[in-house]
């Protein structure tokens, strides 16, 4: 039998948050698993215009996507023909085991919370970025997809290969 820990209530100020560069969008941990025991994660992630994640599939968590600016377009299902728009204020949902990946559209940058459940994606991004330092300034270095991808695989995060055209 484990034991759990009784979450409190708390607060988690911007000067708490840990921030992390990751695969070129900024991730800013707002709340994380060890907060919640395990039960969700908050994660801020800023992306620039025109940005796109790797075609990848979440087999531990449920993610929702609320959009604060800008806009996505998401590709979902086996072979990411499935797609989605979404804008300012309004809320994605994407299930585990469902493959999808998503691009930043317009001119503008996308800001979005990403809340998963359960907790877990936060420590990937963690692991597989770098901490941000600037706020502003990503690394300019392109990601090491071996690497990546074997980090991914800790967390039961497949990535499949590029987002679909």
């Amino acid at each position: 039998m484990s034991s759990t820990t009784v979450p409190t209530p708390s607060v988690a100020t911007e000067t708490d948050a840990q921030a992390f560069w990751s695969v070129g969008a900024l991730m800013i941990v707002k709340m994380s698993g060890e907060q919640t025991n395990g039960e969700y994660a908050l994660v801020d992630h800023t992306a620039p215009a025109g940005w796109e994640s790797p075609y990848h599939v979440h087999h531990g968590e449920d993610e929702l996507f609320h959009i604060i600016s800008g806009e996505i377009e998401c590709c979902y299902g086996e072979d990411g023909a499935e797609r989605l728009r979404a804008g300012p204020n309004d809320t994605v949902f994407l299930p585990r085991d469902v493959p999808h990946g998503f691009r930043v559209v317009g001119d503008e940058a996308c800001r979005m919370l990403i809340h998963v459940t359960p907790a877990g994606f936060e420590k990937f991004a963690e692991e597989a970025g770098r901490p941000a330092p600037s706020l502003t300034t990503p690394p300019q270095e392109e990601p090491d997809v071996a690497a990546l991808m074997e980090v991914a695989a800790k967390y039961d995060l497949e990535i499949l290969g590029p987002l679909p055209e």
